[in-house]
């Protein structure tokens, strides 16, 4: 226990561990009574979290009233339909679903779309068949089985069923099956017993498979009945391969073994996994515990009434559902992101798992991840991980940069630590802001939500690509991508990519995403080299580089000449042709070339230059010298391994340094303040020697048939050579 800070052990018994205060319980039934029941007994032991204990009690947040569960996992179902450029808001879509109307998340899950049409569904008692529901009118009576109490499917209004359909119980024989449920269903059984119904219905030929009820009822063909571990359904399970619905919503726990998930995957089906689908409910918990936890101190010190703690509760439920919604929103994108990359990706995410067996954080073998000759198959094969198996990567990684930061300092940095305030709502930040710095769990909730931040918006092998790179701390490289998210604003730019939901296909949004990701991996990258996060005023790094940000991205268009031009124009185009704004397209086809503004900033800053005639010679540098064209073809490198990828950075890292140095060594002569391409002309005539040099390495690149790095390296070290020479001269 805790109490006045000190921490109170049982007494008469030798503990090993490390203290831990922290104990919070889920009631199983879900229900305010099993909670207030278990908030009970741990107010009559003066345990420290009170009514934290469990939550949803009668004064914590009712998640079936709230509807949490299943709300969150339609953020996933909408996500999977987004990818067949469906919007469910729009358009009727076909279900079947494992579940009935009185339970929270098929229920509340059947209620969030006014053209869902369902088809068929099944719990322990009953088997419902609608051929061809009415979407609107059934949904008007599911909302009524949902408002009645202990309601099952025999509740169901009969003359609102569509010809052919009726409600079964599973205690029957045979069912006998109707012309238009066997249409429905694609199949081809006059009648047939009610496991073997239930598993037509979960082979049928639809939209989406909602799962909201309980037991596992599939399981991967390679797998044994008693390798699931559920007897009481194995009579009507089938196998991840005899799926046919296109999109599967896990509200349910544990549905599908998740190597049932990775086969019914690996042959085009939409699904992440439970525990991705399903975590609003245990996210809203752990909101109403980190509330509580706040506001029962306030109570304590009497600063705050009991009563008057549960108003603000109440207050704050629609507020605690939108940040939760929001993670399962942010979740899924990430996920989307990484199946839409992952055959790419293979090779790194092969590398990934390596290094997270070699650290003893991961069993592969426990959480079903493929072995390296898998991998490899799956790579000839033009595959890459599955969405079920990026979520085990995604999950695996956040537990690994939150506890990364916590074994660092990270938490009480000045900046960074402000990030607690993100996880709760904005009238707990407002009236309780001193006392929230005081949480007791606030190192661990600034973490998480660190953690959260990095990877959500980037990827999930942003951080070790980084630190395979580099060589840099998880803490180091949160202070830079910190730094260098804010600098450019990344994360507003992919809330504005986002709103383009429906508007642009899925692959256009996420070439869009690819761009900003790409320049905060840039960005994060030359924070660490050039040490800029490593001061502790983190935010006057961030202000001064925003300001000359803001100044060059409306400089930097104008100022691209050649190649880069007509590629900014034609990526404008493209994303116009998509449904973009131009003026948001030109933004965005901009970000492409905003990194370079680091080093225009930089320069301006350390040599007391202009920054708009640094950047417009900086520019100029890049085409006179021709390094776009070194940078297209580093870019165009497509081979694998790890050194390949450390040489194409390290090309790139010379071709900024050398682009700088032309820079400065340009502008310091010229004294005379002249306009930049004309002095520019000026400086190469009088060091034509080692221009016609240069011009001469180019033309040998430009006629071989194949360029190698080691040619690269070369080319750029004579440059470097060229410039001291002239520098000297």
């Amino acid at each position: 226990n805790l109490k006045d800070g000190k921490v109170i052990r049982p007494p008469q018994v030798v503990c090993y561990d490390d203290q831990d205060t922290y104990l919070v319980v889920a009631a199983d039934k879900g229900t305010a009574s099993f909670s207030d029941t278990a908030n009970a007994i741990a107010k009559s032991y003066g345990f420290w979290l009170g009514d934290a204990f469990a939550s949803g009690g009668s004064a914590g947040y009712d998640h079936k009233k709230m509807g949490i569960t299943a709300r969150g996992a339609w953020e996933s179902v909408k996500r999977h339909f987004y990818e067949l450029n469906i919007s469910i808001d729009d358009i009727d879509f076909s279900v079947v679903g494992i579940g009935d109307m009185s339970g929270d998340v098929f229920g509340n899950g059947m209620m969030l779309s006014p053209h869902v049409k369902l088809l068929a569904a099944f719990d322990h008692r009953h088997i419902f068949l609608d051929p061809d529901p009415d979407a609107k009118n059934s949904l008007k009576e599911r909302v009524r089985l949902f408002n009645l109490p202990t309601s099952s499917w025999e509740d169901y209004n009969p003359k609102l069923i569509s010809a052919g359909g009726g409600v079964y119980k599973r205690s029957s024989k045979t069912i006998v099956l109707s012309a238009e449920i066997k249409k429905a269903l694609g199949i081809q059984d006059n009648s047939l017993a009610p496991n073997e119904l239930i598993r037509a219905i979960l082979k049928a030929p639809v939209d989406l498979l909602w799962n909201g009820g309980i037991g596992t009822y599939v399981k991967a063909s390679t797998e044994t009945h008693a390798d699931v571990g559920d007897k009481t359904n194995e009579f009507c399970r089938i196998n991840g391969n005899e799926l046919r619905c296109r999109i599967v919503g896990e509200g349910g726990n544990l549905g599908f073994t998740q190597l049932a998930r990775v086969e019914y995957a690996l042959q085009g089906g939409l699904i992440n996994t439970d525990f991705i689908d399903n975590s609003a409910g245990v996210d809203c918990s752990d909101h109403e515990v980190n509330i509580k936890i706040l506001l029962n101190q306030e109570v304590a010190k009497k600063r705050l009434t009991e009563k008057k703690r549960n108003e603000l509760l109440v207050k704050m439920t629609k507020e605690v559902a939108d940040l939760v919604l929001a993670d399962n929103f942010d979740q899924a994108l990430v996920l989307s992101y990484a199946n839409f990359y992952a055959v790419k990706q293979i090779g790194i995410h092969q590398d990934y798992i390596k290094s997270l067996e070699a650290s003893g954080e991961l069993n592969r073998a426990v959480e079903f991840l493929p072995d390296d000759k898998r991998l490899l198959e799956r790579k000839a094969a033009g595959l890459g991980l599955t969405r079920p198996e990026l979520a085990v990567l995604l999950a695996y990684t956040k537990i690994h940069i939150k506890n990364e930061i916590l074994a660092s300092d990270i938490p009480e940095h000045p900046y960074l630590k402000k990030i607690l305030e993100t996880s709760f709502p904005t009238l707990l930040q407002k009236s309780y802001g001193k006392a929230l710095e005081k949480h007791s769990l606030s190192r661990e909730i600034i973490a998480t939500q660190l953690s959260n931040q990095i990877i959500n918006e980037t990827n999930i092998t942003f951080v070790f690509n980084i630190q395979n790179e580099t060589g840099a701390t998880v803490a180091e490289i949160i202070r830079a991508y910190t730094i260098a998210s804010r600098v450019f604003g990344t994360h507003e730019l992919q809330q504005l990519i986002e709103s383009f939901n429906y508007k642009i296909p899925m692959a256009t949004q996420c070439e869009l995403l690819s761009y900003i990701r790409r320049l905060a991996y840039l960005s994060t990258r030359w924070f660490l080299r050039h040490g800029n996060s490593k001061t502790e005023n983190m935010q006057t790094v961030i202000t001064h580089f925003a300001k000359g940000a803001k100044i060059l991205e409306t400089l930097i268009p104008t100022l691209m000449g050649g190649s880069t031009k007509a590629y900014l124009e034609t990526l404008t185009a493209e994303f116009v042709k998509a449904g973009i704004s131009k003026e948001v397209a030109s933004r965005i086809a901009t970000i492409r070339a905003m990194y370079s503004s680091l080093n225009v900033i930089e320069v301006a800053t350390q040599n007391r230059f202009d920054l708009n005639k640094t950047a417009t010679l900086y520019f100029a540098v890049g085409e006179y010298f021709n390094l776009l064209w070194f940078r297209d073809r580093i870019a165009e490198d497509t081979r694998e391994g790890h050194w390949n990828t450390l040489a194409r950075l390290t090309l790139r890292d010379e071709l900024d340094i050398l682009q700088r140095n032309i820079t400065v060594a340009v502008m310091r002569h010229n004294k005379a303040n002249s306009q930049i391409h004309l002095f520019i002309e000026r400086w190469i005539e009088e060091n034509h020697r080692a221009i016609e040099r240069w011009e001469k390495i180019l033309e040998m690149l430009h006629s071989s048939t194949s360029i190698d790095y080691v040619m690269f390296f070369i080319a750029l070290k004579e440059l470097s050579n060229l410039i001291q020479t002239s520098e000297t001269a």
